[in-house]
Parts: C-alpha cells; sequence; structure tokens
C-alpha cells in the first residue's frame, strides 16, 4: 500500500507532512527525510483510530510524487480489516469463527502489534480469503508471486510455490522440523510403552 503525501514548509521552519487521502493523519520533521520518517507511524495510529471507530480506511489514489509504503504486515492487518467490513463480520464473529478470545482478534487488527503471519492467513480464511505474498526487486523490477496455504489437519503449515523471504523461509523450516522431532518423540514414547 503506497500512500500519496504532500510536503509543505510551515512557518516554523519545519517540513509538514499531510495525506490527500487521509486529512486527519498529520506529522512533520525538520528535514524532508525527518517529516517523511514519522509519516508511516502518524498513518498508522490515524488507521488505528478508525478500525477502533469502525470506520472506513480509505484505498490509496494514485496520484504521482511523494508517496509512502505501508510494511507487508500493517498492510495485511488493513486489508484483513476491509475484508471484515466488505463481509459485514464483526470482531466477536471472527472470534467465533476462529475460537479465539476478543482480545486475540484485537491483537490481530491492531497495526501496532507484531502478529504472526499463521495469524492472519488463519482469519483470512475465516473470511473465505486467502492471503497472497508478492515479492519484487528493491528496484523495481520483475513480479513474483505466491501463496501461503493454511495449517494443515496435523497442525503444521506447508508453503506451496510461495517466494518467501528469507525470515519466512527459515521460519518455515524450524516449525517444520519442530512438527518432525515431536512427531518422532511420540512415536519413540509409543514404541517404549508397547515394550
Amino acid at each position: 500500500m503506497r500512500y500519496p503525501v504532500t510536503l509543505t514548509r510551515d512557518d516554523n521552519d519545519t517540513f509538514l507532512v499531510t495525506f490527500p487521502d487521509v486529512p486527519d493523519a498529520v506529522t512533520y520533521g525538520d528535514t524532508k527525510e525527518d517529516a517523511l520518517s514519522r509519516a508511516t507511524d502518524a498513518l498508522l495510529t490515524i488507521f488505528d483510530a478508525y478500525i477502533k471507530d469502525r470506520r472506513e480506511i480509505p484505498a490509496p489514489s494514485e496520484r504521482r510524487g511523494e508517496s509512502i509504503e505501508l510494511p507487508a504486515l500493517e498492510s495485511s492487518k488493513i486489508e484483513l480489516y476491509r475484508a471484515m467490513r466488505a463481509g459485514n463480520v464483526g470482531k466477536a464473529e471472527l472470534a467465533r469463527r476462529l475460537d479465539w478470545h476478543l482480545p486475540q482478534v484485537d491483537r490481530v487488527l491492531n497495526v501496532h502489534h507484531g502478529s504472526q503471519i499463521d495469524q492472519l492467513e488463519a482469519a483470512f480464511s475465516a473470511l473465505g480469503k486467502k492471503l497472497v505474498v508478492t515479492v519484487i526487486d528493491s528496484k523495481g523490477g520483475r513480479v513474483r508471486r505466491g501463496h501461503l496455504a493454511t495449517a494443515s489437519a496435523r497442525g503444521h503449515r506447508r508453503v506451496h510455490g510461495a517466494i518467501l523471504t528469507d525470515a519466512l523461509r527459515q521460519r518455515a523450516l524450524t516449525r517444520s522440523a519442530s512438527t518432525s522431532t515431536q512427531a518422532s518423540s511420540r512415536t519413540v514414547k509409543r514404541t517404549a510403552k508397547k515394550r
């Protein structure tokens, strides 16, 4: 999600950042770089308030010029909230579908909380949606798409054709190895009991 910003110099010799699509979000900095570095947090703070107030989050417009790109995790949370609104699914209903407590739903929607990707996948799945991962070269190269499958019946995740970051790939491998170790441990215990 890339939101356009407007940078203006104010009377205090600082740079003011406003968002044409989100008039409530405003921040500033001593330099352009400083102002832009604060812009993401200002926008996310307003979006967090919109979610708590059950307000619509405006989509970014296609304006040219300066813009900020929201991080992937926060963008996923915003899209989850939009999917809930589109499907007329409230937090209590999502909690019921997921067999979660209400505070768990609050955390997965909180843009300042570091939720796990499998929690987001489960929430999207409960809405009949799928979280898709897209990776592009940071210098505007080719787009490659992949997806993360939802949890399997045994409780471990399978990754099908996904183009993942190294951190996600490592986490998937660690989780898979942990599941294999637990399964081996159960087999050894069962064999020992039979003897």
